[in-house]
């Protein structure tokens, strides 16, 4: 296995800076960066507090922050990646395949499973599952039954085929999508990430305060249709702890190294492969953000965290924050998330 490059002092150093004027400019309540290496080990950088609901308690690696986005690489991607090596989906085939029979012309349906990993489906962008309710279809059904937004193959992020991804693996498995992540994070040792709700608790991150006057989001999933869901989909949903999602990027990591015989290294690095671009320097692969070259896979969530890998030089860095407390926080945290990009892209 080759060698890891580690993180220096100075890193550290410009990491925590970053941190802290994210929360002395009032951009989070506080925040948790956790980063290390393939070959084990990994350090904390902390800032702020969980919340002012939550008191005095300063976030760690241990506080529980609703995820949000990533979910998709956290719960979906790697449940494809096992159902794709088991021969229960096919990234060529249409997702109505592996959905319940569907009677009717359905547009959205014929979207592949690749296009729906890549968001190069064509579907609508627009996500309100709320227009469904007291509809006499399944939800699988009415959401395939959607006239596409343009042709595929251009990049536009989505996250109704995420959806469909998550209700697909629950059928062609028998089982709950709750069910399925629960048993893949045990194997994986993550024993704190799990999808919402969970008990409000001082060391639960809150998010956003919907209407002025009304109890703030906690504990429950900040994305409404998510919660619509019952907090359990395959676009959001999760809530993990930073100390879990080292565990998880030290295992994909690991794993990647010594693809030959793991499938979920292979399908890391099948996932590196460019499926559309964004922008001039970044690239969709398969679920992850691909930059420096493709040698660094990221994804964000929307309440405020983010997690980079970087399998060439081994290292890996995950951001939890709850900066949704504020609002809509992606210029607030954009120097923090450009600093650990370039921090663990380095060689």
């Amino acid at each position: 296995m080759p060698q890891s490059t580690p993180f220096t002092d100075s890193d550290a150093d410009r990491l925590q800076e970053a941190l802290d004027a994210l929360v002395a400019s009032g951009g989070s309540p506080g925040g948790v960066v956790v980063f290390g290496t393939r070959d084990g080990g990994h350090r904390i950088l902390t800032a702020g507090l969980v919340a002012p609901e939550c008191g005095d308690t300063r976030p760690d690696q241990d506080t529980l922050y609703d995820i949000a986005s990533l979910t998709k690489v956290v719960a979906t991607w790697p449940l494809v990646g096992r159902a794709l090596d088991q021969g229960l989906l096919d990234l060529d085939a249409p997702i109505r395949d592996f959905l319940p029979a569907i009677h009717a012309e359905a547009p959205s349906g014929e979207a592949t499973v690749c296009q729906l990993l890549a968001h190069t489906s064509g579907l609508r962008a627009s996500t309100r599952l709320d227009q469904y309710r007291g509809a006499g279809a399944p939800l699988h059904e009415l959401m395939c039954r959607e006239p596409l937004d343009e042709q595929p193959g251009q990049h536009r992020y989505i996250n109704r085929g995420y959806i469909l991804l998550g209700l697909a693996l629950s059928h062609v498995h028998n089982q709950s999508l709750y069910a399925l992540a629960d048993q893949l994070w045990s194997g994986i040792g993550m024993t704190s990430t799990v999808y919402g709700p969970v008990a409000r608790a001082a060391q639960v991150a809150p998010t956003e305060q919907r209407i002025p006057g009304t109890p703030r989001t906690w504990g429950a999933p900040h994305d409404d249709n998510a919660a619509l869901l019952g907090g359990i989909a395959g676009h959001a949903g999760v809530f993990s702890t930073p100390a879990d999602l080292a565990t998880y990027a030290e295992h994909l990591l690991t794993a990647h190294a010594d693809s030959d015989n793991t499938p979920i290294g292979q399908w890391l690095r099948a996932s590196q492969v460019p499926q559309a671009a964004i922008e001039p320097g970044l690239d969709r692969g398969l679920s992850w953000i691909l930059a420096d070259g493709t040698r660094t896979a990221y994804h964000h969530g929307f309440t405020g965290t983010s997690l980079y890998l970087n399998p060439e030089n081994g290292r890996y860095l995950a951001l939890c924050t709850n900066a949704i407390y504020h609002g809509p926080a992606r210029e607030r945290l954009a120097p923090l998330r450009t600093l650990a990009l370039k921090t663990t892209s380095s060689n």
